[in-house]
């Protein structure tokens, strides 16, 4: 079965289900019923086999779900088996921040580099990166194959930056610039906008009042 006739929502399920098998790995729980995930995650025990059964059957009548089996599975249908070269554009506290994350190296998306076009930032240092000029991104990016860029700059110039990136074969971007980037159709854009969040977080607790 083509993942491409999977929707976006269940996809966006996916990490959740990943993330808390991982903790019941953790406490060396073996297996668990659909209706036990369902208390843990929160998503109703049917919609929990509907998302898995997209990929395959994976639980077992009476037995329920092998839990490191699911957790590996759905691991490989995220893509966590494989590394990913990633830069990161943008050495300011957020650039800085996820360098400093070792949780991304953990699954397999290893920092390359870190570029800045701030003339004070170059040479600087953060683990075991000395921030690079951001005029010379292309030839890092054919020299070291990366695959993932790390947006954390202010959209003025981002289009720039990411026409930049595409032309030299970048295939993915993970945007936090607040700009909706144009892009062709081959590359992959995930936007992570933190005051649309924030504002959505405002929404809600005004409405509980």
């Amino acid at each position: 079965m083509s993942n491409r006739n999977i929707s976006m929502a269940v996809i966006r399920r996916l990490p959740k289900y990943h993330r808390y098998l991982g903790d019941l790995l953790d406490r060396d729980i073996q297996r668990i019923s659909s209706k036990e995930l369902s208390d843990i995650i929160g998503f109703t025990a049917s919609q929990i086999r509907q998302d898995l059964n997209n990929f395959g059957g994976f639980g077992q009548q009476g037995y329920g779900y092998n839990v490191e089996e699911l957790y590996n599975e759905i691991g490989k249908i995220l893509g966590l088996s494989r590394t990913y070269n990633s830069i990161i554009i943008g050495a300011g506290n957020l650039g800085q921040a996820i360098a400093n994350y070792s949780g991304f190296t953990k699954a397999g998306f290893k920092i390359k580099a870190l570029f800045d076009a701030n003339p004070r930032m170059i040479g600087l240092k953060i683990r075991d990166f000395e921030i690079l000029d951001s005029e010379s991104i292309e030839e890092f990016v054919e020299e070291n194959n990366i695959d993932i860029a790390i947006l954390c700059i202010p959209k003025n110039g981002a289009q720039d930056v990411v026409d930049r990136l595409v032309k030299v074969g970048i295939k993915g971007i993970w945007n936090f610039a607040p700009l909706d980037l144009e892009v062709p159709n081959d590359v992959i854009v995930e936007n992570v906008n933190l005051t649309e969040s924030l504002f959505t977080l405002s929404y809600l607790m005004n409405e509980n009042k």
